[in-house]
């Protein structure tokens, strides 16, 4: 087991990426923490991994609110006595032509996909600082944190964000054995990317967009849920302030991808 003994917060976890993520560590023998505002969807998550022999609590919360996130920080010490890993993924787009852009979306984006992995970090960070045995955190941005495509501006603007959020805090976790990392996936079918996908002949939509990805097609939760245990894990001990996509490829292609989905949208 990769993760024997651990302790993992993952924001997000209640659906996607996240619940990919919350299944693999808790099977690899890490108690997980799920955090997520959806109180059914987290505490069915919960039951399906304990009835499987290993452990996981829910806790409610919005990652864009600081006593959401210490609560979330003080409920994992009180049931486990520390955090070993923090996955930062929680995440939510809206889309919109910049010129037309709604200020109140803006700042949901923003304060989710951004400001939430800063408060969640920050209060980890404290923790860990305090444990003095390190720790792992790891920020999920996206391929859009690298390249865009028109009508992104708050999505790219809050993965880029991450990314130069992901090597500030390598250096300051560094001193005290806290590595942050950095994972940018590419097209992951999961509830947030499912809106895309076109009803009328969805089979037809995901064989075009796998289509744009080198290795021939779309990403799973668990593809990135796998890099997540990795930069988790122990085995990951020398890597810091790396930013890795999961991405089938895109990001070694990027103006032909971007041309192409140009054209699909």
């Amino acid at each position: 087991m990769r993760l024997l003994g651990k302790v993992s917060i993952i924001t997000g976890g209640t659906s996607g990426i996240g619940q990919a993520a919350a299944k693999l560590f808790a099977k690899e023998g890490s108690k997980v923490v799920i955090a997520g505002r959806d109180d059914k969807r987290g505490k069915n998550i919960v039951e399906e991994i304990n009835h499987e022999g290993h452990e996981a609590m829910f806790v409610k919360a919005d990652v864009s609110k600081s006593e959401d996130v210490q609560n979330l920080i003080n409920k994992t010490i009180e049931r486990w006595g520390k955090v070993d890993v923090l996955f930062n993924n929680a995440g939510i787009e809206i889309d919109g032509f910049v010129a037309n852009y709604n200020e109140e979306d803006w700042d949901k984006v923003i304060d989710t996909n951004l400001k939430g992995a800063f408060l969640c970090s920050k209060y980890a960070f404290r923790q860990m600082i305090k444990q003095g045995t390190g720790g792992s955190i790891i920020n999920n941005s996206s391929v859009l944190g690298i390249v865009s495509l028109p009508g992104c501006s708050a999505y790219s603007a809050s993965k880029s964000g991450l990314i130069g959020l992901t090597k500030a805090l390598a250096l300051d976790g560094a001193p005290y054995k806290i590595r942050v990392n950095c994972l940018c996936p590419g097209f992951v079918l999961t509830r947030l990317t499912e809106q895309y996908v076109d009803k009328k002949d969805p089979q037809k939509y995901l064989e075009t967009i796998g289509k744009l990805h080198p290795i021939g097609r779309i990403g799973t939760p668990e593809d990135v849920a796998y890099a997540a245990l990795f930069l988790a894990s122990d085995e990951s001990s020398f890597i810091t302030g790396a930013i890795i996509p999961v991405d089938g490829g895109i990001t070694a292609t990027e103006l032909e991808y971007i041309l192409t989905l140009f054209k699909l949208y």
